[in-house]
């Protein structure tokens, strides 16, 4: 047992400069594009909204799988900011860039749950200001390019003037969207509903200590246990591929400790379009021609691919595409199943605003904008 932690300590500490590497490589195509970052406070009175995060990232992702615009669904790339934390210097405006806009999903997870909480200086202007400037935003004016910034101090705070970031913003056309965590009339007057309006956003607010509902269906564990079996037909590749593949069974069992709620929609987003790993699996790198198999080195393949000779590899490819295809599937159908007894079930319980529902609210309004259509 001691022996398979330190492996697992090890493989850990080894991946994350290549993790971090990876992510930032894996730009979406631009033709077809949602760009959304994150900007959390992560001062000490925000667990609550950490908490709500880790929690519902992938219900928020699968909502944007909803989306389509002349019948095709959109690519998706993620950022992800912390601000408000005394750790991070003054001189660096107490923030930090967590993740450049990235497809890397599994990588947004994991740094959502290695987030912690300290007590500093919330400056919103500052944080909207290095997002807007720091990100690869897509320069198309087709692209939804949004901005949500999440916090409880008022919004006016820091040499930045909130004002002119915003008004920055969007001159990009990136769109800046606030949620304050508090009373909707103390975010008012401290300011966060003015940031919004001045970058055509939607100001919202949340309870962000809510204990949010996790509404159990009949097909939750055969959901899970499919997104679980997924895995096995990931077939990694390269110096990293392994890293990778252990990250990924991490991250299910990070949505596990949470709840089978969060491992359900974990499980449907690996079924959907948005979940893609050509850096460290072959199936989707061939697919995407990302690689050569036959240029592969021998020792970057997995073991039971190294004694293959050409055709069997690609054999082998197929087969376990073929089988990824039908345990997706089979998760699309539950899914669906799913969705209706849930939304039943929701309209006998009263729940306020949660982080997922406002952000799902705004992008469902703004896409439309974009002309997205929403199955």
């Amino acid at each position: 047992m001691k022996t398979r932690i330190l492996i697992s300590m090890v493989l850990f500490c080894l991946g994350c400069v290549l993790i971090q590497q990876a992510m930032a490589s894996e730009p979406a195509a631009d033709d077809n594009l949602i760009q959304m970052a994150i900007l959390l406070d992560t001062s000490n009175s925000m667990d609550g909204l950490i908490e709500q995060a880790k929690s519902q990232l992938w219900n928020i992702v699968n909502e944007m799988a909803l989306a389509k615009r002349n019948g095709q669904s959109p690519n998706l790339e993620v950022a992800l900011y912390e601000y408000g934390k005394s750790t991070i210097p003054m001189q660096e405006g107490h923030l930090r860039m967590i993740l450049p806009l990235t497809t890397d999903l599994d990588g947004v997870a994991e740094q959502l749950f290695n987030l912690k909480t300290n007590g500093g200086e919330e400056y919103c202007g500052s944080v909207i200001q290095s997002a807007t400037n720091s990100l690869k935003w897509s320069v198309r004016s087709d692209v939804l390019k949004a901005i949500f910034i999440a916090g409880n101090e008022p919004f006016t705070q820091g040499k930045v003037d909130y004002r002119k970031a915003c008004q920055a913003a969007i001159k990009k056309g990136i769109i800046v969207n606030t949620i304050y965590c508090g009373p909707f009339k103390e975010g008012v007057n401290t300011k966060w509903k003015d940031g919004a309006m001045l970058a055509d956003g939607k100001y919202m607010n949340i309870d962000q200590n809510q204990k949010i509902v996790d509404i159990q269906a009949p097909q939750d564990q055969e959901i899970a246990r499919l997104g679980q079996e997924l895995n096995k037909t990931y077939i990694y590749y390269g110096k990293k591929g392994k890293i990778f593949k252990y990250r990924q069974k991490e991250q299910d069992n990070a949505a596990l400790g949470m709840a089978t709620g969060v491992m359900v929609q974990r499980s449907v987003t690996k079924s959907s379009k948005f979940y893609k790993n050509k850096s460290w699996d072959l199936i989707d790198a061939t697919d995407e021609k990302e690689v050569d198999l036959d240029k592969i080195p021998i020792e970057e393949l997995p073991d039971e691919m190294k004694k293959m000779d050409a055709k069997q590899r690609k054999e082998y490819i197929e087969k376990k595409k073929q089988e990824r295809r039908q345990i997706q599937t089979k998760i699309k159908i539950l899914n669906e199943q799913r969705q209706k007894y849930v939304a039943k079930e929701r309209k006998k319980i009263s729940q306020q605003n949660t982080l997922d529902q406002v952000i799902i609210n705004a992008i469902r309004e703004q896409a439309k904008k974009k002309k997205y259509k929403f199955e």
